[in-house]
């Protein structure tokens, strides 16, 4: 037991050079400033939350309300103000709690566009409150707002790794399934289309080249971790993870998520190589002094970051709760790191039913833009949601007591479409939860 104890105390309480923390705010304040800036300029903060008229929520935060138009602007600039002063270390905790506040809740509104990375940017930016992150090369030092350190508690930089480490390693794991290692898809779908890439496009046209895009894949995920975390390997690792990501970029659109995990992986690197990395740039180091707070300053209850880390490892794997293909399913398929793993596509024709059995039948491009119905045609949850959008609609208009039913066919990584829910349940009567929604048929032979 001594041993153990003496790893948690080093874990938690050993202090270390702040380099490798400060490098990663800057990083990460910049990538964020940049992911705003671009989001804005693509016209999206229109397109995704402005245009629609109805918004899909996630379950247990459908009270977050619609912005006004101008509302949603002045979250998307409080974002790039706060990340911006994240990266200089300007008023860090105000713009640390503002950036997670507005991102998060941004995210809330709309859980149509859910990405893996948009959930990674929410937690770490969850993190960075609490982290003494500006402690180094900031404006709050220079201002003298903060103290300048040299060293911290380990557990602030520990934390990150260990995040990090957990978001390769739990999207390796999601990767060990028939589809994606014996039948190399849905690779074996998208890479095809990629036949024009520089040089190795030729090379997309043969199952094989997927077959080793999936098992590589599923490689990387599973021990690039503990390659970061081998001070031998961990130039060889950082090169992987640079080609690993700008491969992905090159082939996929995932937005700046290469990016963000390109810059956030620095932190595995020595504190030399980061102070080495802060003279390059001509950071000033007059600053560093050393300023030995005691860990409560900075993080408070172990307990707490205990319950964080734990939580972060068994959420992801709520879906061994439920029966059934994960993929077919998706119950508990959402903040799982599952990245691109499927190629599903769905088709959704829901009716109105009134008391005296006539029927209505919806055309959902009156309600939805063509991404929310794309995301609502697969994906349970969201027909519940649209379900009862549709029965308030269709009452306040004069429909007597209507029940909501759907023809639902979806398709997955290449197989033929199959019915995916019960046609004869009112899908307004359901309320969604944590409960297995026993409606959704499960995958006929074809399909397995």
């Amino acid at each position: 037991m001594t041993g153990i104890s003496h790893a948690i105390n080093t874990f938690f309480n050993k202090r270390i050079s702040i380099a490798p923390l400060a490098t990663f705010r800057v990083v990460f304040g910049l990538v964020m400033f940049l992911s705003v800036l671009r989001f804005w300029l693509n016209g999206w903060i229109e397109e995704q939350y402005i245009i629609p008229d109805f918004h899909f929520k996630y379950f247990g935060f459908y009270w977050m309300p619609d912005l006004p138009d101008w509302g949603y602007y002045a979250s998307f600039f409080i974002m790039a103000i706060s990340a911006l002063g994240i990266a200089l270390g300007a008023f860090y905790r105000v713009s640390a709690v503002l950036f997670f506040l507005f991102f998060t809740g941004i995210e809330l509104v709309d859980a149509t566009y859910y990405l893996n990375h948009y959930y990674f940017v929410s937690i770490v930016s969850l993190v960075l409150i609490f982290v003494p992150a500006h402690r180094l090369h900031s404006l709050d030092v220079k201002l003298g707002l903060a103290k300048a350190q040299t060293t911290i508690p380990a557990l602030s930089i520990n934390l990150l790794k260990v995040q990090l480490g957990l978001v390769y390693f739990l999207a390796g794991i999601a990767k060990i399934n028939a589809d994606w290692l014996l039948h190399a898809m849905p690779l074996a779908i998208w890479l095809p289309a990629q036949d024009n890439f520089p040089i190795i496009g030729s090379l997309f046209q043969y199952k094989l080249t997927a077959y080793l895009f999936s098992w590589g894949g599923m490689l990387y995920d599973v021990f690039i971790p503990f390659i970061l975390l081998t001070k031998r390997l961990r130039w060889f690792g950082y090169i992987a993870v640079i080609g690993f990501h700008l491969m992905t970029w090159s082939l996929f659109q995932i937005g700046m998520f290469p990016f963000i995990m390109i810059g956030a992986t620095l932190i595995f690197f020595s504190a030399s190589f980061h102070q080495k990395l802060h003279s390059f740039f001509k950071l000033s180091s007059t600053e560093e002094i050393e300023n030995n707070e005691p860990l409560h300053d900075a993080w408070g209850w172990k307990s707490v970051v205990v319950a964080f880390v734990i939580f972060q490892l068994v959420f992801p794997l709520r879906h061994l709760i439920y029966p059934g293909n994960l993929f077919w399913h998706e119950q508990g398929y959402r903040f799982g790191w599952r990245v691109m793993l499927a190629e599903k596509a769905g088709y959704a024709q829901f009716k109105v039913e009134d008391n005296e059995g006539r029927k209505i039948l919806v055309d959902n491009s009156d309600f939805l833009t063509p991404v929310q119905e794309k995301m609502m045609s697969t994906q349970p949850d969201f027909m519940i949601q649209y379900a009862h959008f549709l029965k308030t609609h269709y009452a306040n208009r004069g429909v007597v007591q209507p029940k909501i039913k759907a023809d639902v066919f979806v398709t997955l990584n290449g197989r033929s479409s199959a019915q995916f829910i019960d046609p004869t349940i009112d899908l307004a009567a359901q309320v969604d939860g944590w409960s297995h929604k026993t409606w959704i048929l499960p995958q006929n032979a074809e399909q397995i």
